[in-house]
Protein backbone atom coordinates (compact mmCIF):
# COMPACT_ATOMS: atom_id res chain seq x y z
CA UNK A 1 0.00 0.00 0.00
CA UNK A 2 2.58 2.62 0.70
CA UNK A 3 4.19 1.84 -2.77
CA UNK A 4 1.55 2.68 -4.13
CA UNK A 5 1.07 6.60 -2.70
CA UNK A 6 5.03 6.95 -2.78
CA UNK A 7 4.14 6.06 -6.75
CA UNK A 8 1.79 8.47 -6.76
CA UNK A 9 3.28 11.32 -4.94
CA UNK A 10 5.83 11.14 -7.53
CA UNK A 11 3.61 11.15 -10.41
CA UNK A 12 1.88 14.41 -9.02
CA UNK A 13 4.92 16.16 -8.16
CA UNK A 14 7.00 15.42 -11.86
CA UNK A 15 2.96 16.93 -13.21
CA UNK A 16 3.49 19.85 -10.89
CA UNK A 17 6.82 20.88 -11.96
CA UNK A 18 6.27 20.39 -15.65
CA UNK A 19 4.88 24.28 -15.57
CA UNK A 20 7.79 26.37 -13.61
CA UNK A 21 6.75 29.95 -14.18
CA UNK A 22 6.12 32.44 -16.35
CA UNK A 23 7.35 32.72 -19.93
CA UNK A 24 8.40 36.00 -21.28
CA UNK A 25 5.53 36.61 -23.18
CA UNK A 26 3.59 36.56 -19.97
CA UNK A 27 6.01 38.97 -17.71
CA UNK A 28 5.59 41.43 -20.70
CA UNK A 29 1.71 41.19 -20.60
CA UNK A 30 1.77 41.42 -16.95
CA UNK A 31 3.95 44.37 -17.31
CA UNK A 32 2.02 45.97 -19.85
CA UNK A 33 -1.29 45.34 -17.68
CA UNK A 34 0.53 46.65 -14.11
CA UNK A 35 1.57 50.06 -16.13
CA UNK A 36 -1.97 50.56 -18.11
CA UNK A 37 -3.88 50.58 -14.35
CA UNK A 38 -1.27 52.34 -13.20
CA UNK A 39 -1.61 55.39 -15.54
CA UNK A 40 -5.42 54.94 -15.19
CA UNK A 41 -5.13 55.19 -11.54
CA UNK A 42 -2.57 58.32 -11.58
CA UNK A 43 -5.25 59.87 -14.39
CA UNK A 44 -8.30 59.69 -12.04
CA UNK A 45 -6.23 60.88 -9.04
CA UNK A 46 -4.80 63.82 -10.70
CA UNK A 47 -8.39 64.79 -11.91
CA UNK A 48 -9.70 68.02 -10.36
CA UNK A 49 -12.81 66.40 -8.49
CA UNK A 50 -10.47 63.68 -6.78
CA UNK A 51 -7.63 66.14 -6.35
CA UNK A 52 -10.27 68.95 -4.42
CA UNK A 53 -11.70 65.99 -2.17
CA UNK A 54 -8.05 64.58 -1.60
CA UNK A 55 -7.04 68.21 -0.17
CA UNK A 56 -10.29 68.87 1.66
CA UNK A 57 -9.22 65.71 3.53
CA UNK A 58 -6.03 66.61 4.23
CA UNK A 59 -6.92 69.88 5.10
CA UNK A 60 -9.96 68.42 7.58
CA UNK A 61 -7.31 65.84 8.94
CA UNK A 62 -4.55 68.52 9.80
CA UNK A 63 -7.29 71.14 11.68
CA UNK A 64 -8.92 68.24 13.37
CA UNK A 65 -8.63 69.30 17.10
CA UNK A 66 -7.23 66.27 19.79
Amino acid sequence: MNRKIRKAAVRVRRVCRQDTGMVTSEYAMGIIAAVGFALLLYEVVTSGQVRAELQGIVKRALSARM
